[in-house]
Parts: C-alpha cells; sequence; structure tokens
C-alpha cells in the first residue's frame, strides 16, 4: 500500500539530498551533522528521511562520507520502519514524548551506536547540531553526553542553504497544495453565510482539502472576522458572522509534507470608506511586491522599498511586517525577506507573498506563492486579486444563493 499520494517527493531525490549534505560537511569540516524534528516543525528531519513524528521527536544523523540514520522515539520504531526513506533507523530514549515515560525496560540505543553505523568514530568531532531552536535540552544533553570532547557547532545554515532552492519535484508538490487550498477557499465562499461561525468554516474548509487528496493542512487553517483580523497570529473562534463583516480566510493543503497556503479578506456585503482604502491599499502593496521580485534582486532592498511604500502611501502606522518568507515544507521558513536580509534571490527559490496591514478594528493579508524566476516569478498559485463582496437574499436561507462579486 503507498504512503504517498499522486504528487510526491521520489526515493532517489532522498539519497540526493543527503548526499549534497555530506558535501557541505566536508566543506564546513564538520564530521557529522544531526537534525532534530518534532510534530509541529518537523521539516529537517523529513526532509532526508521522509518520516513525519508523531507525539514524540525524531532526528537524523548525517556523516560527512554521505551515510545517514534515523533516531525515533521508543513507541515510534514500527511506524519509522514503515515510513522513512532510510533504511538505519534508531531508538533513542532521548527522542521520547514529552510526558517523559521512563521505559525501564527498554535497552535503547545511543548516539554512540547512530555515529558508528554511520562511519563515525572518535572522540575529538566536529558535530554540527541544525533545526537548534527544536532541539531540545534533553538531545542537546544527551549529544555532549555521548561526546565529551567533541565540538558542537550550530549548523542552521546549512539546512537553509538545502531547503532554499527547490527541485521541480518539490515545487510540483506545492502547486498541488495550492490548487487545493484554492478549491477550499472557493467552497467556503459558497457555503459561509451570517449566523455561522468561523469555526464552521474551517471544517468546511478541512472537508475539501481532505477530499481532494492532501495529506494533512498545511498549516492550521483559519477563519477570522472583524476583531480578529488583526491577529497576525491566532485561532478560530466560535464568533458568529454579521453581515458587513471583513473575514479573513488562510486555508492551506500539505503534500507530501509541503505546505502550501493562500490568503485573502472577504466581505458579507459591501465594503466602503476608510475600510475599503485600507483593503484595497494591502491588494495594491501585494502586487507591488510581485512586480519587484526576479533572480539576482537582493533580498534586503525589496524590503526596504516596501517598507517606503507604506510610509510613502500614509500606511506607515498600519506595517506589520513584510514582505516575503520562504516556503517549502513548513509554510512559514528560511528564508526571510527583511531589511537585514544578506543575500539575492535566486532561482527557485520559493516564498509567500504575504501582505498584512493592521489597523486598531481589523486587519487584512493577500498571501500567495511564488517561485522566484530569471526574469520575475512562476505564481504557484491560482491568482489572487479579487475582492469578494458577497450579498445575501436572505441571512439563514438559501445557503448555495448567488453572489455578487466586486473588484
Amino acid at each position: 500500500m503507498s504512503n504517498h499520494g499522486k504528487i510526491f517527493i521520489p526515493d532517489h531525490e532522498y539519497k540526493e539530498r543527503v548526499a549534497r549534505a555530506a558535501k557541505i560537511l566536508q566543506r564546513e569540516k564538520l564530521d557529522a551533522m544531526i537534525v532534530n524534528s518534532n510534530e509541529a516543525d518537523y521539516a529537517n528531519a523529513r526532509y532526508f528521511s521522509g518520516f513525519w513524528p508523531l507525539f514524540e521527536r525524531s532526528g537524523v544523523a548525517i556523516s560527512a562520507s554521505g551515510d545517514a540514520a534515523l533516531m525515533v522515539g521508543p513507541e515510534s520504531r514500527e511506524f519509522a520502519a514503515d515510513r522513512s526513506r532510510l533504511e538505519k533507523i534508531f531508538v533513542l530514549k532521548e527522542y521520547r514524548e514529552s510526558a517523559d515515560p521512563a521505559y525501564p525496560e527498554l535497552k535503547a540505543d545511543t548516539y554512540q551506536d547512530v555515529f558508528h553505523a554511520i562511519g563515525v568514530n572518535g572522540k575529538k568531532l566536529r558535530i554540527g547540531v541544525a533545526s537548534y531552536l527544536d532541539t531540545s535540552v534533553v538531545i542537546m544533553e544527551g549529544i555532549k553526553a555521548a561526546f565529551p570532547e567533541a565540538e558542537i557547532v550550530r549548523a542552521d545554515h546549512i539546512m537553509v542553504e538545502l531547503r532554499s532552492i527547490k527541485s521541480v519535484n518539490e515545487i510540483n508538490c506545492l502547486r498541488e497544495g495550492y490548487r487545493i487550498a484554492e478549491l477550499a477557499t472557493q467552497q467556503v465562499i459558497k457555503e459561509i453565510q451570517p449566523g455561522m461561525t468561523e469555526l464552521q468554516m474551517v471544517g468546511v474548509a478541512e472537508r475539501v482539502v481532505y477530499e481532494q487528496g492532501a495529506e494533512y493542512e498545511g498549516l492550521p487553517m483559519y477563519v477570522f472576522s472583524e476583531a480578529s483580523t488583526r491577529h497576525a497570529i491566532s485561532r478560530s473562534s466560535y464568533r458568529k458572522f454579521q453581515k458587513g463583516d471583513i473575514v479573513q480566510l488562510n486555508l492551506s493543503a500539505k503534500i507530501d509534507g509541503y505546505s502550501a497556503a493562500i490568503g485573502y479578506p472577504i466581505v458579507l456585503g459591501k465594503l466602503e470608506g476608510k475600510r475599503r482604502d485600507v483593503v484595497m491599499f494591502g491588494l495594491e502593496a501585494h502586487k507591488w511586491t510581485q512586480q519587484q521580485v526576479k533572480s539576482g534582486v537582493p533580498a534586503s532592498q525589496i524590503a526596504e522599498n516596501f517598507y517606503k511604500y507604506y510610509v510613502d502611501n500614509g500606511y506607515k502606522d498600519n506595517f506589520v511586517y513584510g514582505p516575503l518568507h520562504g516556503t517549502g515544507m513548513i509554510e512559514v521558513e528560511a528564508p526571510w525577506v527583511e531589511t537585514t536580509s544578506d543575500y539575492a534571490l535566486k532561482p527557485n527559490m520559493t516564498f509567500q507573498i504575504d501582505t498584512f496591514i493592521s489597523t486598531d478594528t481589523f486587519g487584512v493579508r493577500w498571501e500567495k506563492g511564488i517561485a522566484v524566476t530569471e526574469d520575475g516569478c512562476d505564481v504557484l498559485s491560482p491568482e489572487i486579486g479579487k475582492l469578494y463582496e458577497l450579498e445575501f437574499r436572505s441571512v439563514y436561507k438559501e445557503l448555495h444563493a448567488d453572489r455578487e462579486t466586486g473588484c
């Protein structure tokens, strides 16, 4: 039975990733690298192994000679054996779940066992640890105890280098995710009614995402309305929609580990006055950003000019962040596009154009996915650029009544 859908990362690509990582380790004069993941931020370990942990953590150890092994917690042995693209799998207590069971009867593997299996021996090793923010204290203490004479260095930049430029297969996974996310969005637009709740609409989107073949949501999907649209990060609630509400949709789908999300506002009625000005400025800033993207452009230049665009148009106080962030296995991942960025865009880097603008009473986000090209960008998601203004013949009847769409 297949463990993936119709669009996926093939086995040979996982082997190529390990080989590329090994070359970087040689360049960095590292004997080995350990990457660690958890259920929420699974990317680095899954990038090499295809394994997505549940409850427990996971890690991958890679040698400079190009061998690799998956490390999992005591309850994930069989799960990992069924799903891992890496043949060598070890069970370490350091990767146990946060309830902290002792497993007194278990004879667990050790980091020394793992390193020996991938051909790394000796005491005075130089070990890179990536996923630094996701490496628990228990895991780090375990590594240090296993190799007390080793030099342990932060190696997140290696993973950024490996994951920033996407393969054809990676882009295909993202493109399929965006397709599904847009179908979910359109279904929400079709079914939403005053009197329904934000969480009900999340349920509508989830149904479509799974029916269309996604393995999971690309991120915890949210539907916000009115005051909660000011939240850059939040969760949907039991709030009931009212006529005239601004509703923010950010819906997503995950395809073989790749997380695609789109976002835009809709209005349950007609939008006028200052509120309309703010929403439409956000859309114009979104379009402006897309025009700046092409290979060779310094990321910091885009960020600096984006902020200036807000200031010059009188929206300095409404600026929150921007204008792009990396996307791939995790919907928000490195590299960010910020005024402090020190790199230039390259072909097949993938980003979310994420245009957020907030006021004291509401906010909106226009968001879609792109891949950088030599002369611009390839829009991976269905193009956004229309403000949906929905008209209802009856508040509680005719759930599928015709709606009029605006700009």
